[in-house]
């Protein structure tokens, strides 16, 4: 009988630049997605081979600004599973996907987790994932290439000097 992979915890300066690195990352997100109705989803495959998933619906207004989530509790777990995915040491792989509401039919664009940042998936297979499945009412989803993150430097990591 095979064992499930044991999970070592990240020590807590490895979880407090991974916090510090989600925070920027899902702000370049919703300044990269703009104005409307947004859902992410986010599925990241542990380390112990355990698939976990997270959903947040958004909404993005720029007259007044506004950022506005339909369940913060939503929100705080795909932001807590954002962190341990960028942060690696549990998290083998992991993808983010957003769809925004858009006529005549939504639009997707995904970022890959790789060396701790979001990185844009390629559109053949962001379009391979979105592909409604055979006999399942869903919407089809246009796919287009989802935009570079700039990556700031963590907070607590020192600058280079010349």
């Amino acid at each position: 009988m095979s064992q499930r992979p044991h999970l070592a915890a990240p020590d807590d300066a490895a979880i407090a630049a991974a916090m510090s690195r989600t925070l920027t990352a899902l702000s370049t997100v919703f300044q990269a997605l703009g104005e409307g109705e947004h859902t992410l989803n986010l599925v990241a495959e542990r380390t112990d081979d355990a698939f976990l998933t997270g959903r947040a619906d958004l909404s993005i207004g720029s007259e007044p600004i506004r950022l506005a989530m339909l369940d913060e509790d939503e929100f705080c777990n795909l932001r807590m599973l954002l962190v341990f995915a960028l942060e690696g040491s549990t998290v083998r792989t992991a993808v983010l996907v957003a769809t925004t509401a858009a006529e005549p039919s939504p639009r997707a664009c995904g970022w890959a987790v790789r060396d701790g940042w979001l990185h844009p998936m390629d559109t053949a297979d962001l379009q391979a994932a979105v592909i409604p499945c055979p006999g399942v009412p869903a919407v089809a989803r246009e796919v287009y290439p989802a935009p570079v993150l700039p990556q700031l430097p963590d907070a607590d990591e020192e600058c280079p000097h010349a």
